[in-house]
């Protein structure tokens, strides 16, 4: 699977390698069934255009709280959630194309309107 590295450009902190999801199936499964989640680590799910719909989420299945960023096509948070595990839906405020699930920990590290970066992970 591709990663990627994430970068808050409105920010000083360590970047964070996500999975790159773009596919129906890797969308799908997303952190579904997964045991824990490592703190540098994630997954940003890739919609082809800005919704509020299809960046919805549900937590059912998951076996721990997660951090999600709704970012639009320029990369900027429209909307965050500190997720609960075994909640139905989460959707964002705006459209977004981009879905970044990340460790609760980071939930404090990133606000809407933040710039940020994805470049290739090495």
């Amino acid at each position: 699977m591709k990663t990627v590295k994430l970068h808050n450009a409105s920010s000083t902190g360590t970047p964070i390698t996500l999975n790159y999801c773009h596919t129906f199936s890797s969308k799908l499964q997303g952190l579904m069934f997964t045991k824990q989640l490592d703190q540098d680590a994630g997954i940003i799910l890739v919609e082809n255009q800005e919704s509020r719909v299809n960046t919805a989420i549900h937590m059912l299945f998951m076996n721990f709280d997660i951090t999600v960023l709704w970012l639009n096509k320029d990369l900027v948070i429209v909307d965050k959630a500190l997720a609960k595990r075994w909640r139905p839906i989460y959707m964002p405020k705006q459209p977004a194309q981009y879905v970044v699930e990340l460790h609760a920990a980071h939930f404090p590290g990133f606000n809407p309107g933040d710039q940020l970066v994805l470049t290739q992970a090495a």
